[in-house]
């Protein structure tokens, strides 16, 4: 998932950990809101906080995964369905402290291939850019 020294930084002398309404969460990452209430639906790990009158709340850790789904769909060139089974298959991705023993090394193969996929990843990701530009 995306580094938390990832988020914005927000202008509003509120505590960093504080919540975040869906209007200051839109206008900090430039994302509208109905945009944002769609994510919703379409990443189940994507659930603020919604208080009475159906208000939401987003924790750090929401914006944190609201600035990854934007990263993987407008910069990485992800379809939302993939967006998200990227963001799954990082949640369930042992970290590496967890692991230990024969299943901590790596496989030769795994890695290159994890290689591979960066590569092409930017190539995409330039490829976009190019095309957006012409």
């Amino acid at each position: 998932m995306t580094i938390l020294s990832d988020i914005p930084v927000f202008d509003d002398g509120k505590d960093p950990e504080a919540l975040r309404t869906i209007g200051e969460v839109s206008k900090a990452l430039g994302i509208r809101q109905h945009v944002l209430r769609y994510w919703e639906e379409q990443f189940p790990s994507l659930q603020p906080v919604k208080r009475s009158g159906g208000r939401r709340y987003y924790r750090r850790d929401d914006v944190a995964l609201v600035v990854e789904i934007n990263r993987l769909v407008h910069q990485e060139g992800y379809t939302l369905r993939g967006a998200r089974k990227a963001i799954e298959d990082q949640d369930a991705r042992p970290t590496p402290a967890a692991v230990s023993g024969p299943e901590a090394q790596p496989q030769t193969s795994a890695v290159a291939g994890g290689d591979i996929i960066g590569e092409l990843r930017q190539i995409r990701a330039q490829l976009a850019a190019a095309l957006a530009a012409a």
